[in-house]
């Protein structure tokens, strides 16, 4: 009976206080000035009946989008931001709390005076017979209602035109030949629909393949498209030629005569002073460096234009992007003069400014987790960008951190750790053969070693040593690659303490952490993304993982066939296993100011031949601020294992697993300013590969199905441009750990109980979103 009156209190109050906003809502007109109206949106209406119902609402949503100026933002029927607008008043000084909430978090009402409904009538017009559809009436009106108006257009096109014919250049000149050998590629098809901004963009593609072809100098405004529509029914027959006055050059393919490099470019000084001294020839570059800043080989591996080549667009921006991608010049400009000494010939100069060659950087990180752990960690940096006068950057770190638990299960066990880490990346690839890549993107080969000491207080301390050896290298924007060929880790235990030791033989889980570890093998990871295009309306990210550990040395040593006789190799056991991540998101773009974004991960590790498990560092985990946020940390599963009593009491539950299968998806939408909201649903679960008689249910089977746990909640995300920190309140609908038939926890729901909110409610406080 209390959770029943608990329920409908929380209702009513929901209730009232959406009522008291909705009032609230309705009042922004009693602040409007005398004899002005509440600019509330306008309409498009497309009559033509011709056009399919899906084509004709398609087309009356680009319209709309066209109509200036855009009302007031609305949110569940309503105008937040004009609200709090009016309700802060006029500040009496440009600062302060009510100066903030007027002009940064509210929002100035749009006046129906500000509208001009002729204007939009033509812009609804000219788009419309850009489109095909000639001779359309547009008529414009506007109703008004207690102070609010809306405008309504309506649009009555004709028939719209089609494309009949499409005849390209046909003249003698050699540009003419080339374009006409792309006709295959052009964006103007016999039969499509009559559109400016595909003849404009045909003849940027036109203009694009010559600057393929030498013709620096052409631009698309010598494109001429001459449409007829004198002929046929509702066709158009459109010629595309050059124009008579184009220039002579733009009509002359060009070749690269002499190349310029200016390593040491100042932007405050005239750079003629490089020129008189300090020249070296290099190939077919001649170089201008004061100081000898970079071995020549640098740009030989970066400048794709050579002497005599015939100038092109792809080479052009390829150079200028692999320079910037050195990381080495904060300011890279490219000049084309033409030559002095041969005919149709440009001279090509590039300017170089050069970054900090040695610099510090500082990193101070205050973090918190859903464990109960506060903390901090400091690094040290120290980089030199081109350390062998090759471009190769070099880092020195030195790091340290500690974590305290404030509250919760481990009473001062604390953790502190200190490291260092130095790394080697050279600007090429470092093999017995040559590979030259030809991506904008420069590939790379990067050196690393790395040592840290991790001391857990009263239970034991590792030390941990890892080295690796590999390539990382672009293809392009969307793909990215990162090859490990070696990639070796060592983990020495010491200082376990009688305490721990004890723990161990209550649970036996508990001593492969300290177990001691080498692992090596290599490494292989790959990333696809096409979300750097804004406009799209679906786009994914991919990230691919496979990890090798022990398989040749498993061949060379018998460890592949005799699992009974353990192999060592300086007396420490190695890792044999194969490991598969694989994670995958979907972002749809709802509106220009909210998305779903749903993401999966799946993921697998074997172990064999010297291994009868995955290394602990190497197993799946689950629950915790970007994985399922309705459960702590590293709380969830394996399976439907519950960790004892007398194990918490301990410690924090710390569970992995070699399976893991996990889904989320979250809504997310601007609420004003830098705040963003989220309603998100988290599912998964991670399970042992085979069966574990210490850790009951936690084996993966044919029903796993059963045992995914699932959680919903709501979060806050205030975007402060340099990093986005996020707020996720959780509670859980199914968990697993409860016997099957009561796994759904739906009907326990009870916010006015504050022993059901501090048991189910977890909040988790993280900087960036979770995917």
């Amino acid at each position: 009976m209390n959770k029943k009156h608990n329920h409908i209190s929380l209702f009513q109050k929901c209730m009232t206080l959406f009522s008291l906003f909705f009032v609230l809502g309705c009042s922004n007109t009693k602040y409007l000035p005398e004899g002005e109206l509440l600019y509330t949106g306008g309409s498009v209406t497309v009559k033509d009946s011709v056009l399919k119902k899906k084509e004709r609402k398609a087309l009356e949503t680009e319209l709309e989008g066209l109509l200036r100026p855009k009302p007031n933002k609305k949110f569940l029927g309503l105008r937040p931001k004009l609200w709090i607008y009016n309700l802060a008043g006029e500040p009496k000084k440009e600062k302060g709390t009510r100066y903030w909430l007027r002009n940064k978090v509210g929002e100035p009402p749009v006046l129906f005076s500000q509208v001009d409904l002729d204007y939009n009538a033509s812009v609804l017009r000219n788009y419309t017979e850009n489109r095909g559809f000639f001779k359309t009436r547009v008529s414009a009106d506007s109703t008004a209602k207690n102070k609010r108006v809306t405008a309504e257009y309506t649009v009555t096109p004709k028939k719209q035109y089609k494309i009949k014919s499409v005849i390209f250049p046909d003249d003698s000149l050699a540009m003419s030949r080339i374009i006409g050998r792309s006709s295959r590629r052009s964006l103007l098809k016999v039969g499509n629909p009559y559109d400016l901004d595909v003849i404009k963009a045909e003849r940027e593609r036109i203009d694009a393949r010559l600057k393929e072809k030498g013709y620096y100098y052409f631009n698309p405004d010598y494109i001429l498209a001459k449409v007829d529509s004198s002929k046929g029914d509702h066709e158009v027959n459109i010629r595309l030629v050059i124009k008579d006055d184009t220039p002579v050059k733009a009509l002359t393919a060009y070749k690269i005569d002499k190349i310029f490099v200016y390593p040491n470019y100042s932007l405050t000084n005239d750079s003629m002073v490089y020129r008189k001294r300090n020249i070296q020839q290099y190939k077919d570059f001649t170089i201008i460096d004061t100081t000898e800043t970079f071995k020549p080989r640098v740009y030989d591996r970066t400048i794709y234009f050579k002497k005599g080549d015939l100038y092109n667009r792809k080479d052009h921006n390829l150079t200028l992007n692999r320079f910037v991608n050195l990381g080495t010049f904060s300011f890279v400009k490219n000049e084309f003069k033409p030559s002095d000494s041969i005919k149709n010939a440009l001279d090509s100069y590039y300017y170089l400014t050069l970054l900090p060659k040695k610099f510090i950087r500082v990193e101070v990180l205050g973090k918190t987790n859903s464990a109960s752990y506060t903390g901090t960690e400091v690094n040290v940096n120290w980089n030199n960008r081109n350390f062998f006068r090759g471009a190769e950057l070099f880092t020195f770190s030195i790091f340290g951190g500690a974590d305290f638990q404030l509250g919760g299960v481990n009473k001062g066990k604390n953790i502190y750790k200190l490291g260092a880490e130095t790394s080697l990346t050279w600007p090429r690839f470092i093999t017995p053969f040559n590979i030259e890549g030809n991506s904008e993107y420069v590939p790379r080969t990067k050196v690393t070693l790395r040592y840290e000491y991790q001391k857990r207080t009263q239970l034991y301390a590792l030390n941990s040593f890892n080295t690796s050896f590999g390539y990382l290298w672009k293809e392009n924007i969307r793909k990215e690659h990162q090859l490990n060929v070696v990639d070796i880790t060592y983990v020495s235990p010491n200082h376990v303490t009688p305490e721990y030791m004890d723990d161990i033989a209550q649970d036996p889980a508990l001593g492969k952490v300290i177990e001691k570890q080498l692992i090596f093998g290599p490494t292989y990871n790959y990333t696809y993304t096409n979300t750097m295009q804004k406009r799209r309306k679906n786009t994914i990210y991919f990230n691919g993982e496979l990890d090798l550990a022990g398989n040749i040395t498993g061949l060379v040593t018998g460890a592949n066939y005799n699992k009974d006789n353990v192999k060592t190799i300086f007396d420490v056991p190695f890792s044999q296993y194969v490991k598969i991540r694989s994670d995958f998101r979907h972002y749809l773009k709802l509106s220009k100011e909210s998305e779903l974004a749903s993401r999966l991960i799946v993921g697998a590790g074997f172990a064999y031949g010297n291994s009868n498990t995955l290394p602990t560092s190497k197993q799946f985990v689950a629950g915790g601020t970007n994985s399922i946020r309705a459960f702590r940390a590293r709380t969830l599963g394996p399976g439907s294992y519950v960790l004892p009593d007398n194990l918490t009491n301990n410690y924090t539950p710390d569970q992995s697993g070699d399976i893991k299968l996990e889904f989320s998806t979250e809504y997310r939408a601007k609420l004003f300013s830098i705040v963003r909201g989220a309603v998100f649903l988290d599912a998964g679960n991670i399970w042992l590969l085979n069966a574990d008689p210490n850790k009951p249910g936690a084996e993966f089977s044919k029903d796993f199905m059963k045992e995914f746990a699932v959680g919903a909640g709501v979060g806050l995300r205030f975007d402060l441009s340099f990093l986005i920190l996020r707020t996720d309140l959780a509670m859980p609908l199914r968990n697993p750990a409860l016997p099957d038939g009561q796994r759904w926890v739906i009907d326990d729901i009870n916010f006015g109980s504050s022993s059901w909110r501090k048991d189910n409610l977890i909040l988790n406080i993280a900087i960036g979103y979770p995917f």
